[in-house]
């Protein structure tokens, strides 16, 4: 039943969510003076009630529900909480942002909150109707995001790109979907795997080229949310020309949801686990992983090189962020519980620096007149406090030790050596000294030019300070104690599909 208390049980992140944004929307409309700040204090509340409640479905066994096609376990408690979190900062930032207009604070509010509902919907989705509905909730969402500011024709040029390579993708996804549905008669991850197991098995999929386009095409339409070469073409324009505060939100938390969502449906239907090994294998005669180890070298080389030449900040993280697709991709072509922990960890490392550069680059922006890295010259003497703590977060993006980035790459290239897949950690060594030298020419400009581009810069708000910290601190702090760390993406890891 709809309405069985377990369901309700199980839904109630979700459902509290849902009533944020109900509660969002009619403080912004009622709310006359300061509604900015009421629509921001209602968003942080409910996000806040929606982590108790998912603190306390946590207790419960893993287990399936609302007719089998959401899965409450550890790996979609991982991912809920993650994207909680990261709306939680965002709506902070976009509070803070001139370009979020002030009269249309809530309406970003209620954006960011939607697109969360959608990935939290995603990342538990074990049945392939509501992973793509889910899917277009954040897409049609993130494309009204990209173009938030109306009246500026780079963020129009972006949402125009977003969506036309959206649709493209979707459609993509749809055909994939509908394919597999004629094979298998279901659409239930647990089904889809019996039946395909089977298949495999008999060598019905080993020689069926049609299935291999299915797979292809399921393929393209979740590389599309983790920028993965080839469908990463978007994702530079849509970057730069977004407003900030989404820009940064999409580097992190709509990849994420593809990256989980690309996890759970592989790992589930196209793959076994072989225990107690905490390896998977592929099914017979469809060697997907192989696959992606090519796709994790392209993504991370093109996203690398293609940054070398970039002129602006904002651009330069954009392919940045294509790189770090890359990286995370080779956990996955493991196939194993190695890779994904690896994944997982990296999540949440790459959001501490990834937000944090976008966010201060933004900001600074908004001072400098601009993003290209010459008005970055000299920031070290008139604003050290924001100099110092972007170097911080490039040098982790780099890999550079002490800090967070460095041991999420050490987890990452250890267990690939473990899989055996030697020249793709050779190929991600290589590229991360190839990201030192763009990542080094921001720094440079900020520490060795003498001549300040700008002489005075407004002061980062106090707010803005105080978030910086709360990403900088941990990405410290998980560069020399990460334990507790990786204990939890260890525990998290629990995908129940049946």
């Amino acid at each position: 039943m709809l309405f069985d208390l377990k369901n309700l049980t199980l839904f109630l992140p979700e459902l509290i969510v849902i009533a944020t944004l109900a509660v969002v929307l009619v403080v912004d409309l009622l709310a006359r003076q300061e509604r900015g700040n009421a629509s921001l204090m209602a968003g942080l509340l409910g996000i806040v009630g929606a982590l108790l409640a998912l603190g306390w479905t946590t207790h419960f066994q893993d287990q399936l529900y609302f007719w089998g096609m959401l899965s409450a376990d550890g790996f979609s408690h991982f991912f809920r909480l993650f994207f909680l979190v990261v709306a939680a900062v965002a709506l902070c930032y976009g509070y803070q942002s001139n370009e979020v207009g002030l009269d249309r604070k809530g309406e970003f509010y209620l954006l960011i909150l939607a697109v969360t509902l959608g990935m939290m919907l995603l990342v538990s989705s074990t049945h392939l109707l509501l992973l793509y509905l889910s899917l277009e909730l954040i897409s049609i969402l993130s494309y009204v995001l990209a173009g938030f500011q109306i009246k500026d024709r780079f963020a129009n040029e972006a949402a125009l790109k977003y969506t036309l390579f959206g649709a493209v993708a979707s459609g993509m996804m749809l055909y994939g979907i509908s394919l597999l549905y004629g094979f298998t008669g279901s659409l239930h991850f647990a089904d889809l795997q019996t039946f395909l197991s089977a298949a495999a098995t008999s060598g019905a999929t080993s020689n069926s080229m049609l299935f291999i386009l299915t797979v292809i095409l399921l393929l393209a339409g979740f590389g599309f949310k983790m920028t993965m070469v080839p469908m990463h073409l978007w994702s530079p324009d849509v970057y730069e020309g977004a407003p900030t505060p989404s820009a940064a939100f999409f580097t992190v938390a709509p990849k994420a949801a593809g990256f989980a969502a690309f996890i759970r449906f592989f790992y589930t239907v196209l793959a076994q686990p072989s225990l107690p090994s905490e390896v998977w294998v592929t099914l017979a005669g469809l060697d997907w992983s192989k696959l992606l180890a090519i796709l994790s070298a392209l993504t991370m080389t093109l996203g690398n090189l293609s940054a070398l030449r970039q002129t602006s900040a904002k651009r330069l993280l954009a392919y940045s962020s294509i790189a770090h697709a890359g990286y995370i991709l080779m956990g996955f072509a493991v196939l194993s519980a190695d890779g994904l922990r690896a994944v997982m960890f990296y999540f949440i490392v790459y959001y501490l620096m990834n937000f944090g550069a976008f966010m201060i680059v933004g900001l600074l922006s908004e001072s400098l007149g601009g993003e290209e890295i010459d008005r970055f010259s000299g920031l070290g003497k008139t604003a050290p406090f924001a100099a110092v703590v972007l170097t911080i977060f490039l040098l982790s993006l780099t890999g550079i030790p002490p800090f967070a980035g460095f041991i999420g790459k050490v987890y990452l290239f250890a267990a690939v050596i473990r899989g055996e897949l030697y020249w793709l950690a050779l190929v991600g060594v290589i590229n991360s000294v190839i990201s030192l030298y763009y990542y080094a020419r921001l720094v440079r400009a900020m520490f060795l030019v003498k001549e300040p581009a700008v002489l005075t810069l407004a002061p980062l708000p106090f707010v803005m300070r105080g978030v910086l910290m709360i990403l900088c601190v941990p990405t410290l702090l998980f560069g020399i104690y990460w334990e507790p760390v990786i204990r939890f993406a260890a525990h998290s890891l629990r995908l129940f599909v049946r």
